[in-house]
């Protein structure tokens, strides 16, 4: 229902009482407007990513996708360290989807029943673009991570892993970005 339609309605109400309540309907409707969601999330920045598209096929990269290709992998691994150390998937935001996002709400939701949580000091990723399709839908990458995952259990520290993580990744476009699809962890052996 439009702020016209309640104002209509409103006025078939007795006069008194209509000033009233649209008074304290535009007044609600203008609060729940304003007010922020109330998501406290951890300030990370963005990662460095430098991508590699030298020798892509079957067709080149454009400079401008390469440069928003780059932007949003970085945005989507700072959404991805907030999501896992704070324990929220609506962290995520809107860089992940399909099968890459089902796999890291399923990963939070299994890591807060179990009373842990991951936080990611985030040192920079070299992505290599292995496969661009020809109508533009889809690109391929490799990723080669420098990441420290250190695993909590509440706030005693478990685990430090400080080396190389390779994760091949699917990207596609949308309206104005492109969204992580896939992302899988991949070993050191070749393909």
């Amino acid at each position: 229902m439009s702020m016209v339609e309640i104002t209509l309605a409103l006025k078939k109400i007795a006069p008194p009482f209509a000033k009233m309540a649209t008074f304290v309907i535009t007044a609600c409707v203008l609060a729940i407007a304003q007010s922020p969601t109330q998501i406290h999330l951890p300030q990370v920045n963005l990662p460095e990513v430098h991508l590699d598209a030298t020798g892509l096929t079957p067709r080149p990269i454009e400079e401008l996708t390469g440069t928003t290709i780059a932007r949003h992998y970085a945005l989507a691994w700072r959404d991805l360290t907030v999501a896992l150390e704070s324990g929220q998937a609506e962290g995520l935001g809107e860089e992940f989807v399909g099968f890459a996002k089902d796999r890291l709400t399923k990963r939070i939701t299994e890591q807060n029943q179990a009373g842990m949580h991951v936080r990611i000091v985030d040192r920079g990723h070299h992505l290599k673009a292995v496969f661009y399709s020809t109508d533009g839908s889809a690109m391929q990458l490799l990723d080669q991570a420098q990441l420290e995952i250190q695993t909590f259990d509440g706030n005693k520290l478990l685990d430090t892993q400080n080396v190389p993580h390779k994760y091949m990744v699917l990207m596609t476009p949308g309206a104005d970005r492109w969204y992580v699809r896939d992302l899988e962890e991949v070993s050191d052996k070749p393909f």
